[in-house]
């Protein structure tokens, strides 16, 4: 009974320390994790979000890049951290939920070791062929796949990514058979499309619309359930006859797991409103990105769900982490 009256005390006190401290938080800088190196799409998106967010919080919100496994690395820094709001992270699809089924030691499940603030945006992934592939629409690229089986070469940014698994849905839907190329980066695999070494590839909108209106490279697809902003004219893959096919990258919020509710709301709030501000959309427009901004349940049930249907192709493609 004593051990009882003890752990009831415990909880009520440590309960009364999160609500004081969540009525001043934040008081110092706010770490926000991105687990991949500067300059690229996650890194750009958390600086946008980071610049407003500390305008909200009248707190900075640092920026600390931690790269490495494909954002294993510093996706695990943020699990392990204390949980008081003072360190959060941006992380993606990759990290999130294909890791998952791709590697046995990540060091951290994300449906358990994380607590979701938001999904902050979502980008749609675009389907491409070089100039000198003889497809203009999907229907073409499909007819000319079936007509020579695995003589196509798709590339990709690295096994497992999301423009690795979003070919491997086209195979599995569009009944082809292709040769998958993969690359160390999306610059590579770009620079081999251009100069014909490739016939085609699934990336993130922003990294090939340049090229799409240079004419060097032919736009046959949106990979997403809706058109994009930044090509509305251009139908999607399900448009097309493929729902199935719908590869949207994707970047999210996170927090250690253990962080307080209270504290969670005010992190939440902020990063909502940084979100839907105008110059925090402008931004993440130009890099393709649609802002999400949805509450922290409906964020988790999307986690949990991404994991599941990518460990579905994962297994269909037998796909293996290098």
């Amino acid at each position: 009974m004593h051990a009882m009256l003890r752990g009831a005390l415990l909880a009520a006190v440590t309960l009364v320390a999160h609500d004081a401290a969540a009525q001043t938080f934040p008081t110092k800088p706010i770490r926000l994790v991105v687990p991949f190196a500067a300059g690229g799409p996650a890194d750009t998106i958390a600086r946008a979000v980071a610049e407003k967010m500390s305008v909200i919080v009248k707190q900075p919100v640092v920026i600390d890049n931690r790269s490495g496994a494909g954002g294993a690395v510093g996706t695990k820094a943020v699990a392990q951290a204390e949980p008081d709001g003072y360190t959060i992270g941006i992380s993606t699809a990759g990290a999130l939920a294909i890791s998952v089924s791709m590697q046995e030691a990540i060091g951290y499940d994300p449906r358990r070791d994380l607590r979701a603030l938001t999904l902050a945006a979502s980008v749609p992934e675009l389907l491409v062929v070089g100039a000198n592939v003889k497809a203009k629409t999907l229907p073409d690229l499909l007819a000319l796949a079936k007509a020579k089986p695995g003589a196509l070469n798709f590339a990709s940014s690295g096994v497992g990514s999301m423009p690795h698994l979003a070919g491997e849905l086209l195979k599995q839907y569009g009944k082809i058979e292709m040769t998958h190329v993969p690359y160390r980066g999306a610059a590579p695999a770009v620079t081999d499309l251009l100069a014909g070494q490739v016939e085609m590839m699934f990336m993130d909108i922003a990294v090939l619309l340049p090229h799409v209106q240079a004419g060097t490279i032919k736009a046959l697809a949106i990979g997403s359930a809706t058109r994009s902003p930044s090509l509305p004219d251009l139908p999607t893959t399900a448009e097309l006859g493929l729902p199935q096919v719908v590869a949207d990258n994707w970047y999210g919020i996170v927090a250690p797991p253990a962080t307080p509710q209270a504290i969670v709301d005010i992190l939440h709030a902020a990063l909502v409103e940084a979100l839907r501000s105008p110059e925090v959309k402008d931004k993440l427009a130009l890099q393709g990105a649609i802002v999400v901004a949805n509450s922290p349940d409906a964020f988790a049930a999307y986690i949990r769900s991404e994991i599941d249907k990518w460990a579905d192709v994962v297994k269909a493609a037998n796909v293996r982490s290098n």
